[in-house]
């Protein structure tokens, strides 16, 4: 599950595919099966969350890794499943990792989802 706090000593992988509307399922499938069938079992794998951009050019993919060594040990798998060498024929993508600085919640008394 993602757990998004301060001080928390992992890594975040944010991801933003730019695709064709037509292939955003199509690479929200290839995403979803890569990590589903390979990456989630790999050493330090966390949590990952993959975003559907609503005007269906964009997909964001959210991932926690437990460290940078672990983060670059699945990068350099020559197992890495094929399928997602695929995603990157059909989209760009723009990778980053973060560290959390800081997060907020609903102010005492503010209302919350209806």
């Amino acid at each position: 599950m993602i757990q998004i706090s301060e001080g928390a000593d992992i890594l975040t992988i944010i991801q933003v595919f730019t695709v064709e509307p037509q292939d955003q399922q199509e690479l929200i499938d290839l995403l979803s099966e890569g990590y589903g069938s390979s990456l989630s079992r790999a050493p330090g794998f966390l949590s990952c969350g993959l975003h559907r951009g609503v005007d269906g050019d964009k997909v964001t993919l959210y991932a926690q890794w437990r460290s940078e060594a672990d983060y670059e040990a699945m990068l350099n798998d020559a197992s890495l499943p094929a399928i997602l060498y695929r995603a990157l024929t059909i989209s760009t993508f723009e990778p980053g990792r973060y560290e959390v600085m800081q997060t907020f919640r609903p102010a005492r008394g503010a209302a919350g989802p209806a």
